[in-house]
């Protein structure tokens, strides 16, 4: 299976084919091009809905991702045993949320967007933002792995620097 990037939102147009050259960069960066992992793109209205049912916050975000392994500890990878434990989970990128920061910052959607997915890939393998000492451990994660992005695409991508507690 793979990566599975799925489009349910039409208020952003996405250039998916570049989304899935990046996305499948990062796999290789986190080391796991092996698990299967779902990345589906949402507009406000949904995920605003995802957000208050899981985590009862009534409002749009950026990213949610929803882990297969609950409590893997951040940087291990899955022990896994059968074919079909071969899953990390699935990201739900707002794609309308991010555009609107986008907007607000002169950034590129598209190199936010890849930030925000490798984010959502962290909290897939364990890392969390709920205590300084977390989210400075997450923050550490991240700036390695755009820093091997940056170096192997000659991209600039910053981590996402937002204290946010707003997403898991």
């Amino acid at each position: 299976m793979g990566l599975v990037l799925r489009n349910l939102q039409t208020v952003v147009p996405l250039r998916r084919a570049r989304m899935r050259k990046d996305v499948d960069i990062l796999r290789h960066i986190f080391g796991v091009q092996r698990f299967d992992m779902g990345i589906i793109c949402v507009d406000n209205r949904r995920i605003q809905r995802i957000n208050r049912v899981y985590r009862r916050r009534d409002q749009p975000t950026d990213v949610l991702a929803f882990p297969f392994y609950e409590d893997l500890r951040p940087g291990k990878l899955p022990c896994v045993l059968q074919r079909d434990e071969y899953n990390l989970g699935d990201i739900f990128l707002g794609v309308e949320c991010v555009m609107q920061q986008c907007r607000e910052t002169s950034q590129d959607l598209h190199q936010t967007l890849t930030v925000v997915t490798a984010h959502g890939i962290c909290h897939l393998l364990g890392y969390r933002h709920e205590t300084e000492e977390e989210w400075n451990e997450m923050q550490q994660k991240e700036s390695y792995i755009l820093s091997e992005f940056n170096r192997l695409t000659g991209s600039r991508l910053q981590p996402l620097t937002k204290r946010c507690s707003h997403h898991t």
